[in-house]
């Protein structure tokens, strides 16, 4: 006789279940070493916590418009620049108007990502966006231009956590399976944003006033934040990891962000003092330049005791194909920023076109590299053939500032605009690589780690480029304004906006002004050679091997 059960339908066997005591350490080893990347991917969303029609779209709407306003913000004031030194009678703390923007945003991504882990995550998106609107009603109502500087770093550190919070939030709310399209939507926006920037910025600085570059994230931002309240519930898979409040904050490594941001500060200032209001060899350059040092040494060592702590790891900064693509963005994209920023003076400046026509007269570069950078993404995921088109991307933005340095005060249109199509087709070309790189050979455990050392060094990489060719700018001015346009005081060249030289100085003074002006913008452009020639030999210690295109088809590449 036999001793098996006969099934009936519908019973299902049986299962033997090993005891919960015995599988719950190993649980929970496995759940305490993974990252961010990790925890989305191994603890999924519960199918019915997707959400789906209308108020999918909603999110999906809330968060482009985040990053839309994270990407506008990088680009947005570089038209209207001239403009805000008109009215703050200044050019020497134009660099500020993007360092203290991008320091913030680069120096406190990490943070915001360990925010995103340890902290409820509906909470945190929402105080990202609080961060990043009250820096811009700060910028707005700015009466002088240290205000302004205080609004610039404080909406770039709200940025860094919309960043970071749109790409966590689209992870929670999308299936999986269509995932890579709706991040695919997000980072559209950014590029879109990019573009629209600087003609916004110009249109703003011409018909209304140049403070509507910031008032306009104040209805658009608090549109994000109110989808986001009404229609976004934080599943149950996103719930914070549990932990002390005081390793939530270790882990954040916000003694990291202050050291990088008091580096930064000091490196930025010794730059902005130099030649234009003490001397390099003055105890208050040399001071702040040993004060970098210093922090810079102190960040490193910092790091090192951190270990996984630590917004940038050794572990991984150590291995090369993390550390090539990582140093290249910074002096890549270093360089690219300056242009963006620098161009617009030489229009105004020099052409003395109004502002709306500057950022037209951009639009060749920004349409270049938008374009340039969809082709050369779905090239990389088709074929896996990246390491050719960074060089070939190099070279070519090293041409076009190369060309930029050859400009002067009656170059033809031509001429510009053909340098700004070839750097375009550069930038877009390899800008994005790195990222790609990175994403494509790194394992799922450090995924999130090594996109954020590359946005780390790409955004100080700005800050860093654009403060030194301000430097650069104001002290060749000083220097040629004797010899240029004798009489004329070189500090009040300096305290003079490009838009008002043809205001404040005559026809006779204005033709050695002018000649000034090149000579400092040929300085700045300088800057950028040197900037895409160290970028250019650093590249070539890159991996030259094909990148997986599974993983880069599978999103987190083309994220």
């Amino acid at each position: 006789m036999s001793t098996a059960h006969s099934l009936v339908d519908g019973e299902k066997p049986a299962v033997a279940r090993t005891p919960t005591a015995d599988v719950a350490p190993e649980k929970e080893i496995i759940k305490n070493t993974t990252t961010d990347s990790e925890d989305i991917q191994d603890e999924p969303t519960e199918a019915n916590e997707y959400p789906s029609g209308l108020r999918l779209v909603f999110i999906l709407l809330a968060l482009v418009l985040g990053i839309f306003l994270v990407s506008l913000d990088l680009t947005i004031v570089a038209t209207a620049i001239p403009k805000i030194t008109s009215e703050f009678n200044g050019l020497d703390d134009v660099s500020w108007y993007s360092a203290a923007f991008f320091m913030t945003i680069g120096g406190f991504q990490s943070a915001w990502g360990k925010a995103y882990k340890y902290f409820p995550l509906k909470t945190t998106f929402l105080l990202a966006i609080f961060t990043f609107e009250l820096g811009s009603l700060i910028c707005g109502i700015a009466p002088n231009s240290t205000t302004l500087i205080v609004g610039r770093a404080i909406s770039g550190l709200g940025a860094g956590g919309i960043g970071s919070g749109a790409y966590t939030i689209i992870a929670f709310s999308a299936k999986p399976k269509t995932r890579p399209m709706f991040t695919g939507i997000i980072g559209a926006s950014y590029g879109i944003a990019a573009v629209v920037g600087p003609l916004l910025g110009g249109v703003f600085a011409a018909k209304v006033s140049w403070r509507w570059c910031f008032y306009v994230n104040l209805p658009i931002g608090g549109f994000s934040a109110l989808i986001i309240v009404l229609f976004f519930k934080t599943p149950t898979t996103a719930k914070p990891k549990a932990a002390s409040l005081g390793e939530r904050l270790l882990q954040m490594d916000l003694v990291g962000a202050i050291l990088v941001m008091g580096a930064v500060v000091s490196y930025i200032l010794a730059l902005h003092y130099g030649g234009a209001i003490y001397k390099w060899k003055s105890s208050q350059v040399v001071g702040l330049l040993v004060g970098f040092v210093v922090l810079s040494v102190a960040f490193a060592a910092w790091e090192w005791c951190q270990v996984d702590r630590a917004m940038v790891p050794f572990r991984l900064i150590r291995n090369r194909v993390y550390l090539v693509p990582s140093l290249f963005a910074f002096f890549f994209s270093g360089a690219y920023f300056l242009v963006i920023y620098y161009l617009p003076i030489y229009f105004q400046g020099i052409d003395d076109v109004s502002a709306a026509m500057s950022g037209v007269r951009n639009l060749p570069l920004i349409l270049a590299v938008s374009l340039s950078m969809l082709a050369s993404g779905a090239y990389i995921t088709i074929t896996g053939i990246s390491a050719p088109l960074t060089v070939a991307g190099t070279a070519l933005a090293m041409s076009c500032v190369g060309l930029l340095y050859t400009l002067e005060v009656d170059s033809t249109s031509g001429k510009w605009i053909g340098c700004q199509v070839i750097g375009g087709v550069g930038w877009g070309v390899a800008s994005q690589i790195p990222i790609i790189t990175v994403q494509a050979t790194a394992p799922a455990a450090d995924l999130a780690e090594v996109t954020a050392i590359v946005l780390f060094l790409q955004t100080i990489g700005g800050a860093f480029m654009v403060s030194a060719a301000q430097a650069a700018f104001v002290n060749v001015l000083v220097k040629v304004i004797p010899s240029s346009a004798p009489g004329v005081n070189p500090a009040m060249v300096v305290s003079t906006g490009a838009t008002n030289l043809r205001t404040v100085f005559s026809a006779d003074e204005l033709t050695g002004v002018l000649v000034a002006y090149m000579r400092g913008l040929q300085a700045v452009f300088a800057i950028g050679i040197a900037s895409i020639g160290i970028a250019f030999v650093i590249i070539l210690f890159q991996s030259w091997k094909r990148l997986n295109t599974a993983a880069i088809l599978g999103g987190g590449a083309a994220a």
